[in-house]
């Protein structure tokens, strides 16, 4: 599906979470990467992300990521993803 749709960003971003999901944190954390490097709204992206940093113990970068996403949830004004991103953040803090 990705052959014929490339630029297709929730396919990407499904297939990344596949990869997650799979244990292939490092080819999940590939793509979401190059997602928003061409796409910085994606704004689901920052959480996963997040969390992928988190399995192969990036703390830094998690964080970095959980704060860039906080800032785009509060410009969009989505509450919830603003609620969840604040929490990673508070958890991975707390450690």
């Amino acid at each position: 599906m990705l052959l014929q749709e490339p630029h297709d960003e929730f396919l990407q971003y499904a297939i990344a979470i596949e990869y997650f999901s799979g244990g292939q944190n490092e080819k999940a954390i590939e793509m979401l990467e190059k997602m928003l490097h061409n796409n910085p709204g994606y704004l689901a992206a920052y959480y996963q992300l997040g969390k992928c940093y988190e399995v192969v113990n990036k703390m830094k970068e998690a964080a970095t990521i959980y704060t860039k996403g906080i800032e785009l949830a509060q410009k969009q004004g989505k509450q919830k993803t603003l609620s969840e991103l604040r929490e990673a953040l508070f958890l991975i803090d707390e450690d």
